[in-house]
């Protein structure tokens, strides 16, 4: 009696330790550790803080621009020579009067003077920009709005990452609610089973009808294990989707329940359609070409800039010496200009592109907001339909039940009903999940 009391304690405990380490999620806490876990959301992060610093170097481009060089060398030879012709040279004999009609000389031969032989010179410049075409500005706004790009393209990725997450969340709990049912059409066989075999050995019924019952039951087997395995595998991709490990025993909290009807939920397409992150990159898109224009224009417009430099000299065997001097500079792309023209029209040409891309996506994205109200009105009616067809399955099980057991139908008639409330539940089952998910999809396509 103790020992039995003892495995009945080991038994309540463990089952204590179970309940207790099973992890129930619910679809918010799913949905937050997707957006932090999930690789696109990282990768798309990254986008932001890397078009960040894209921004911060060109506002560099404000700047003054510093350079410093510098050269030493030691040649074989000297860089210049200069040579001097020998000759006949005056001798001075200290008497002014004599210096024009000298009668002494002295010979000085031919000489060769060399410079540049070594020397050390170092420099450092500071130019800043006065007029560079408008390419610093346009520079500027044209990385700004590249950061906006990948801010708007993050929150899409996040919608993407939400909506899988659902899709992945309600089929797992579609699978449980199917394995609740199948549960259920288990046992009534079950039932069945034990009523026809008492029948048989009455000698109420055929062989026949048990061996129907049987397979019945054999078929649920096989169904069982289909859906458990369908089960696992969608609960694999799941962890793997949100970033946790995989857990056998995690339970979703969230049921399948329709509250509402699709018109609370309804807005204009055309109101909704501003709403939209896609709308909004549409617009950056068009904005961006024509700022790549300014750009491209600047290139064939004069560039002006003032600077100071600083130079450190050491020649041969001089003195060293450091000056310093200011100047400014002026640069005219002349031959620039015929092919440039071109250039620009190229240009306006992808304006015009990008344009009619705006345009033809735009009316595009209109009628995907008007398919997806179509869809959810559409499996919403098909929700009230698995409904109506649920109740008159389960009023047709309750008619053929009390049918069987007042002998007034056969073993075949009430499998045939069983087996039809177990297929109307299970549409049911997908009926919710599917109106939940197109609720979902129309709610990020209308931009909310």
């Amino acid at each position: 009696m103790r020992k039995i009391n003892l495995y009945f304690l080991l038994l309540i405990v463990f089952c204590v330790n179970h309940v207790f380490a099973q992890r129930i999620l619910t679809l918010e806490e799913s949905k937050q550790l997707a957006l932090e876990n999930n690789t696109q959301s990282k990768n798309s992060k990254l986008e932001i803080e890397a078009s960040k610093q894209i921004r911060k170097s060109a506002f560099t481009n404000y700047f003054p621009q510093i350079s410093a060089g510098g050269l030493m060398w030691s040649a074989q030879k000297s860089l210049m020579e200069a040579g001097i012709e020998g000759g006949d040279l005056p001798v001075y004999d200290g008497d002014p009067a004599n210096l024009g009609s000298a009668t002494q000389f002295a010979y000085f031969p031919d000489a060769t003077l060399g410079l540049l032989k070594k020397g050390t010179v170092g420099y450092i410049n500071a130019v800043q920009p006065i007029f560079a075409g408008g390419r610093i500005f346009n520079g500027n706004k044209l990385a700004s709005l590249g950061e906006d790009v990948s801010e708007f393209k993050d929150k899409l990725t996040q919608n993407e990452i939400l909506l899988k997450t659902e899709e992945q969340y309600w089929l797992i709990v579609s699978l449980e609610e199917k394995q609740k049912t199948i549960g259920k059409y288990e046992e009534l066989l079950n039932r069945l089973l034990s009523q026809v075999e008492d029948a048989f050995k009455s000698g109420m019924v055929m062989k026949n009808d048990v061996l129907k019952v049987k397979l019945k039951l054999s078929e649920i087997q096989l169904n069982k294990s289909k859906l458990e395995n369908g089960k696992k595998l969608a609960t694999m991709a799941f962890c793997q989707h949100i970033g946790i490990p995989y857990d056998s025993t995690m339970a979703l909290k969230e049921e399948l329940k329709i509250s509402g009807i699709p018109q609370s939920i309804y807005v204009d397409k055309n109101e909704s359609l501003k709403k939209r992150m896609e709308y909004s990159l549409l617009e950056k898109s068009v904005e961006a070409e024509k700022l790549q224009t300014k750009m491209k224009l600047g290139e064939y417009l004069p560039q002006a800039g003032i600077g100071i430099s600083g130079i450190y000299m050491k020649l041969d065997e001089a003195k060293d010496r450091t000056l310093g001097m200011v100047f400014g500079t002026v640069s005219v792309p002349i031959s620039g200009w015929w092919g440039g023209s071109h250039e620009l029209q190229e240009r306006s040409i992808k304006e015009e592109i990008a344009a009619n891309n705006f345009k033809n996506t735009t009316e595009l994205l209109v009628l995907q907001i008007e398919k997806s109200w179509q869809d959810l009105t559409n499996t919403y009616k098909q929700y009230l339909l698995s409904e109506e067809s649920k109740t008159q399955a389960e009023e047709n099980m309750k008619v053929n039940d009390d049918s069987f057991k007042n002998g007034l139908i056969n073993v075949s008639d009430l499998l045939e009903a069983q087996a039809l409330l177990q297929q109307t539940l299970d549409q049911l089952t997908d009926a919710k999940t599917n109106y939940i998910v197109k609720k979902t999809t129309y709610l990020q396509v209308t931009g909310r």
